[in-house]
């Protein structure tokens, strides 16, 4: 159940894409998985940067109340879907002053290093606890105010960026205060090695990391049969007929689009059970997105996976405007999430020149576009900046597809 945590309990929600306004300034709101070591999901980081109309800093009082702003507005039910949420606390939000919509159960409030050192930190934890919030500390690094509060939390976020021997040390002091840590920033091999090390029991980060370990391996029939399909669909005049055969020629994949059309994301009055007809109703797009599930061996327990996957994409798209941003999102990431190696997929998908480009060198407009979304899936935004896109653009894009991925990869997964 959605309920509010805090004051203005009559406020509306916002669109998860709505832009947020704040005077002339602009928000822009970041969000990241939470995982077990195993990649499954355990829930989603959620925080706003605020600047002012220039893109300089405004006042820590204005950004507060910013930040206050943007949270109040936002569904986090459709950032999250029933996972809990990790949320970048204000004093308000601890004392009750300002809101919150989400279910109480599912939300924890972290706690910062600058409200940490507060001199009224001990009354707004008082506060926020008899409410029945749970508790975290974000940006641990070790400091007295914040040791002072280990035993008062149930999660401690440690930066991977402090390297791994100061880490290490912050994770064995933590877990002594009987605290669940999660490792921020394990965005590469080296730094998912480092927190595995370490003991960390979460992950943060985005959910394919830039530099998977990939091996050659042989594909079995219907992991062929799903590349043929994402092959004839990259075709520049995709053959209807073509894609009919390919679907049905496979039991999974037919399955699949039969459960996918039928269900209730497509609102259909009655049954579809012919092949043909729930192909033409699907459309291309969503083919795409039903060979990435086979191919992944989307279930419910993966619907996380499928989730980020299809978000990408969607981003990809909305950002470039252009059907073949969608294929490089799905295909980028897909690529990372099974360990295939670029060249091998860009080869057996055989999809045009520009998009090879942009999936192996970065290249071109879809590159830019597939780079700037990497980067935000990374929270970082100077990196977005260097693409040449603007990162409150790519933040909105991104948020915008978030609901809309979850309903197909959710349809995709329960084939329901």
């Amino acid at each position: 159940m959605t309920s509010t945590l805090g004051a203005d309990a009559g406020s509306p929600r916002a669109a998860s894409g709505s832009p947020i306004p704040i005077g002339g300034g602009e928000t822009t709101v970041l969000r990241q998985p939470v995982v077990h070591h195993d990649r499954s999901v355990y829930g989603y980081a959620v925080r706003v940067l605020v600047s002012g109309p220039t893109g300089a800093s405004l006042p820590d009082e204005s950004t507060e109340t910013a930040v206050e702003t943007a949270y109040r507005r936002l569904d986090l039910a459709g950032l999250a879907g029933d996972k809990p949420v990790l949320l970048r606390a204000t004093a308000g939000l601890l004392a009750g002053t300002a809101a919150v919509w989400y279910d109480a159960d599912r939300l924890m409030l972290e706690i910062t290093p600058s409200l940490a050192r507060r001199p009224d930190v001990d009354e707004l934890l008082a506060a926020a606890t008899a409410r029945g919030s749970r508790l975290a500390l974000a940006d641990y690094d070790g400091s007295l105010a914040q040791d002072r509060l280990l035993e008062r939390v149930s999660i401690v976020k440690v930066d991977l960026q402090r390297g791994a021997d100061h880490c290490a040390e912050l994770v064995a002091r933590a877990h002594a205060a009987g605290a669940t840590v999660v490792a921020e920033h394990t965005d590469t091999t080296e730094r998912l090695e480092t927190a595995q090390t370490i003991g960390a029991d979460l992950l943060q980060g985005p959910m394919f990391h830039r530099d998977p370990p990939v091996t050659r391996r042989s594909f079995s029939a219907g992991e062929l049969q799903c590349l043929e399909l994402l092959r004839v669909l990259s075709e520049e005049q995709v053959d209807q007929q073509t894609v009919v055969r390919t679907v049905a020629s496979d039991p999974e994949l037919s399955m699949r689009v039969l459960h996918l059309v039928n269900s209730s994301a497509f609102g259909l009055r009655r049954e579809i059970d012919s092949v043909l007809q729930a192909v033409v109703l699907v459309g291309p797009r969503q083919l795409h997105a039903l060979a990435i599930a086979s191919l992944i061996d989307a279930k419910p327990a993966s619907v996380g996976t499928l989730w980020s996957i299809l978000t990408r994409a969607m981003t990809c798209h909305a950002i470039a405007g252009d059907d073949a941003a969608y294929t490089v999102g799905l295909l980028s990431a897909v690529a990372a999430q099974q360990g295939i190696d670029l060249t091998e997929l860009v080869s057996r998908t055989g999809v045009s020149d520009a998009l090879g480009a942009a999936l192996l060198r970065r290249e071109g407009r879809l590159g830019q576009v597939l780079a700037a979304v990497l980067a935000h899936e990374e929270n970082d935004t100077a990196a977005v900046a260097a693409t040449g896109l603007e990162p409150w653009d790519v933040a909105h894009a991104y948020l915008a597809a978030v609901p809309s991925a979850l309903a197909t990869a959710t349809a995709l997964a329960f084939g329901e």
